[in-house]
């Protein structure tokens, strides 16, 4: 991913994740992190962006940031796609265990990441939407 999809991606960010949105200027700082972070973009064959998703590698240990698809190149695949992606970059960064946090009413993504290896661990209470909706706390082993 380049800081030219962040154009391409903010019509979606809010639409998409609501007040959880992130900012132009968060995913600049997010890019500008190479070190420890890995974001990854699947564009069409017109080079139009359809989704993106990073990963934060500290030490033996990764989070998955953010995964998100357009809703017209949704059921095809690619979030799964992005998600191996940033399990090779977790790999390749060292990391033993990857995490994330994903919303408790958000069954497709909950549904992907188990059927990827994922197992829930957790649950923060009032984690999205400013305490009103909690998180499911996922983990695998790289």
């Amino acid at each position: 991913m380049t800081a030219a999809h962040i154009d391409a991606l903010m019509p979606f960010e809010l639409a998409m994740f609501g007040s959880e949105a992130w900012t132009r200027s968060g995913y600049r700082a997010e890019l500008a992190d190479s070190r420890h972070r890995t974001y990854v973009a699947a564009e069409g064959p017109e080079g139009e962006l359809l989704g993106w998703a990073g990963v934060r590698v500290l030490a033996d240990e990764a989070e998955i940031l953010t995964v998100g698809v357009v809703p017209t190149a949704r059921r095809q695949g690619l979030a799964r796609q992005l998600v191996a992606a940033l399990l090779d970059a977790a790999r390749a960064g060292g990391a033993a265990q990857i995490y994330l946090e994903v919303r408790v009413d958000n069954a497709a993504a909950r549904a992907l990441y188990l059927t990827e290896g994922f197992a829930e661990i957790g649950v923060r209470r009032g984690y999205y939407d400013h305490g009103r909706i909690d998180a499911v706390v996922m983990s695998r082993a790289v």
